[in-house]
């Protein structure tokens, strides 16, 4: 429900809380941190990632597949407002 997300995030600025990482930032730091010399552990995580971007990702996709999609997202996708 992207109304209780929006409504979620408004509630942590106003009180001065930390908010969390947004998806398209998330996406961000993972290609950040593979761009680096980072090398993806958890399968899971990045299917996750992909998946809050809107892509569909079988269980069975290579993760290298899933984060070369996930570069075609971000590069598509304007960086939240």
């Amino acid at each position: 429900m992207p109304g209780a997300k929006l409504l979620h995030r408004l509630k942590a600025v106003l009180s001065g809380s930390k908010l969390p990482p947004t998806d398209y930032q998330r996406a961000q730091a993972l290609i950040a941190a593979i761009d680096a010399g980072g090398i993806p552990l958890n399968a899971v995580r990045v299917n996750d990632i992909a998946r809050k971007l809107g892509l569909d990702v079988p269980v069975t996709a290579p993760v290298e597949d899933t984060i070369a999609r996930i570069r075609v997202a971000l590069q598509r996708q304007a960086p939240p407002g």
